[in-house]
């Protein structure tokens, strides 16, 4: 059975693109969440904890300063005392003490990077998602790992933009998968805000990227929400809220919270770089910075931000 997280920004009542997720073939419109005690509940099934192995396919072209911020993304999520706070890897605990920890007993879960493949379009420019299930299923990534499936901004996916910027399911060999797509020539202003200005809604304006690519930011911002689904709920039956074939999960109850006092076009308060005006909340490896979604706190159902 494989996990779709959709995406709808008609839906929302921010009128913004955020990650939504739903179970099932089909995906499903999602209404904006208003949880209820307690926020998120643990449903007795599998987790991802533990060593967590990352394998990446690079389908279609992304030159290296684009493949960097996404490798030093994950990088991030290593714990490194010397990073500056607030970090990627404090995010990433977070992730671990409110869920991961909970469950078996591995209280200290770890991602790490490993194998990294370049696929040239062998499936053309257009991609099923059954299709990204496969590519994911040859990379043969190690049980209790993730692959990653990375698509160029010249890559079409089935349902991208138009119901979801990125999914994590299982692939064929039951091993979890994540997708995520490239917006920038598609559609920035659903699947890279608040880098570009959304698509509907009320219009503000974008706040500077980071790390310079609206496109790569989006996918790093997208790429978070699906970490946090693919280790807490990665069989449809870990930690999520709602109906199972639309559940609501560790990043995706959260959508558009990025900082204290976030509300419908305001992503909260964030840091900002001094030399270059670029916003941010989370500081990583190689100098890097990003930007985080928040994630619930499932015993006191609210969303939990780095600052």
């Amino acid at each position: 059975m494989a996990l779709s997280i959709t995406k709808n920004i008609i839906s929302l009542l921010v009128l913004l693109a955020f990650v939504n997720s739903s179970i099932g073939a089909t995906p499903r419109i999602l209404e904006l969440w208003i949880p209820d005690e307690p926020a998120l509940t643990y449903h007795n099934g599998g987790v991802l904890q533990g060593h967590i192995p990352i394998t990446i396919v690079w389908y279609g072209r992304f030159d290296w300063s684009q493949k960097s911020i996404l490798i030093d993304f994950i990088l991030s999520l290593t714990l490194n005392p010397w990073e500056p706070s607030p970090s990627v890897s404090q995010w990433w605990s977070k992730i671990d003490q409110f869920y991961l920890s909970n469950v078996g007993n591995d209280h200290h879960s770890q991602v790490t990077l490993g194998d990294q493949t370049d696929n040239w379009y062998s499936s053309g420019t257009y991609l099923t998602m059954s299709q990204v299930s496969e590519l994911a299923a040859n990379a043969k990534t190690p049980k209790g790992g993730i692959t990653l499936v990375f698509t160029a901004e010249d890559v079409t996916v089935e349902g991208f933009c138009m119901v979801h910027c990125a999914t994590h399911g299982l692939d064929d060999t039951g091993s979890a998968f994540i997708w995520v797509g490239n917006s920038n020539s598609q559609c920035p202003g659903q699947c890279a805000w608040p880098f570009h200005q959304p698509e509907y809604g009320p219009q503000s304006p974008p706040l500077t990227a980071p790390n310079g690519d609206v496109g790569v930011e989006g996918m790093a911002i997208n790429l978070a929400s699906m970490i946090a689904g693919a280790t807490t709920n990665p069989n449809g039956n870990g930690y999520y809220q709602g109906p199972q074939e639309e559940p609501m999960e560790a990043c995706t109850a959260c959508p558009g919270v990025y900082g204290a006092g976030a509300y419908p076009s305001y992503p909260g308060q964030l840091l900002t770089d001094p030399d270059t005006g670029a916003s941010y909340n989370a500081n990583g490896a190689n100098g890097r910075k990003y930007l985080l979604p928040a994630v619930m706190d499932p015993t006191m159902a609210y969303c939990s931000t780095l600052n």
